[in-house]
């Protein structure tokens, strides 16, 4: 069977312009079939928090990137590239101020690199996709954590591999937290749940195949399919990712149930925003709060996408209320202060599109890492308006859409198509969604550190095949 890696490596000589697409790669060349599995059957894990080894200076951990065998779908075994052997990777808990050190070591047989995805870090820890580890080497990564408590998440970024690698398992959370957010009466312990969602096609065999989007019918949550997840009658934070490679989740209750966004991918919103659904690219996140006391003890409810295909199952997971607990938590009506950006003093326009036969391109250029593609002063405001080139199509259509996501500055979205974002895109990001078609005007200020870091799609193929660029801060 020729595997997504097997294309990769044979397009290594041709450079970005070899790369067979991902969407090119039909499932139905696969002789072995999709594994059949019953929704809710699994348990829904949490991933573990790592514990770290303390000193006055910083927080330090020893993480190994390494094969192991997981059962994704009951049953079966999957082997899986993970971090310290799980799938998805441990969790870390990093408080405002305090630096990590990470030391990381490739025990896999192919490049890694891993980049703290909405870390201000200096451009020599960001995880810049040329600066990878070897297999056997290590890297000792330093992340100072000076931001406001923030979901974030790391996973790979090497260079044409990215993709592939994260799709096999390399991703966990990393949870910034602050006095600001600890003073908050929000649900916190046990009634805070990390959800890290992503797509997959598992075949009978237990194989953790890599092809297009519309091939991968399983939808994973903390690394089992479509599980399960026992709860109080009572409010939960629910932390959800989307860490899938290239697909987007239009996330929802199946009763239509409203809860709460308090909270984007740089951290909290100024203020609540009562929600139905929740439509979230390739690597952005969301932090919502589920009041599980509106159901009957022995009820459930399931969480469900509403962007799937027509011929796939919509079910995410389901929640199942087994008890009552005593809730002193609330949702404050202000969060945190979202300081208001300086005033641009340059604007920039970037399009998105892509050529089958030259790659997937930022103004009409293909990734060139030796290339400086924008040049800017350390603390200048800029808007950057973003287009969709390509043409919309009929479903299936993930590969049409972008994840447009810039490393280490923030950004706030003015406008979608000349109107005002939607909930989701309130408060700091660094992932914007852009579908085929639609401008997004987007703010930021690049401050903490100079240096060349990158911007590119978050849909991992597209950055794969070249869409990606990057900006030096002097």
């Amino acid at each position: 069977m020729l595997t997504r890696r097997d294309m990769l490596k044979l397009a290594a000589v041709g450079g970005v312009a070899g790369i067979v697409p991902l969407e090119q790669i039909a499932a139905a060349a696969d002789p072995v079939p999709p594994a059949e599995s019953t929704p809710f059957t699994a348990v829904m894990p949490i991933p573990p928090v790592l514990a770290p080894a303390r000193d006055s200076r910083c927080d330090r951990y020893d993480i190994t990137m390494r094969t192991a065998r997981v059962e994704i779908i009951p049953g079966l075994l999957s082997t899986v590239n993970t971090y310290n052997g799980l799938f998805p990777g441990p969790t870390i808990v990093a408080q405002r101020g305090r630096a990590v050190r990470i030391r990381q070591t490739n025990e896999l047989s192919v490049l890694t690199g891993v980049h703290l995805h909405g870390g201000k870090v200096p451009a020599a820890h960001d995880g810049h996709p040329t600066d990878t580890i070897a297999p056997g080497a290590s890297r000792v990564y330093d992340y100072p954590n000076n931001q406001s408590a923030a979901p974030l998440w790391y996973h790979d970024h090497a260079h044409m591999i990215e993709g592939d690698n994260v799709y096999s398992g390399l991703s966990g959370a990393y949870l910034v937290t602050d006095q600001q957010e600890q003073s908050l009466p929000l649900p916190h312990g046990r009634y805070d749940v990390p959800l890290q969602i992503r797509d997959a096609r598992v075949l009978s065999d237990g194989t953790l195949y890599y092809t297009r989007a519309q091939d991968r019918p399983h939808v994973l949550v903390n690394g089992k399919e479509r599980p399960r997840f026992e709860v109080a009658a009572r409010r939960y934070r629910l932390r959800i990712f989307n860490t899938s490679v290239d697909r987007p989740f239009d996330l929802r209750f199946a009763d239509g149930s409203e809860f709460v966004l308090i909270g984007t991918d740089g951290g909290l919103l100024s203020e609540p925003v009562r929600v139905q659904s929740l439509l979230l690219g390739a690597g952005e996140r969301a932090d919502v709060v589920v009041d599980f006391a509106r159901y009957a003890v022995g009820g459930s409810v399931v969480l469900v996408n509403a962007a799937a295909l027509a011929t796939e199952n919509a079910d995410v997971m389901r929640f199942d209320v087994v008890c009552t607990a005593s809730d002193s938590s609330k949702v404050p009506g202000k969060l945190a202060a979202v300081p208001p950006l300086p005033k641009a003093t340059v604007e920039r326009n970037f399009v998105l599109a892509q050529d089958w036969t030259r790659g997937a391109l930022i103004n009409g250029n293909v990734y060139d890492p030796n290339r400086v593609d924008v040049q800017t002063r350390l603390g200048t405001t800029e808007i950057w308006t973003i287009t969709n080139a390509d043409p919309a199509g009929p479903p299936p259509n993930f590969h049409l859409n972008h994840s447009f996501h810039t490393h280490l500055a923030d950004f706030r979205v003015l406008d979608r198509n000349g109107k005002p974002p939607a909930p989701t895109e309130l408060g700091c990001k660094d992932v914007v969604r852009i579908p085929p078609g639609d401008t997004v005007r987007i703010a930021m200020t690049w401050s903490g550190y100079t240096g060349r870091f990158v911007f590119h799609c978050h849909q991992l193929p597209h950055s794969e095949w070249g869409q990606m660029a990057t900006i030096e801060v002097v």
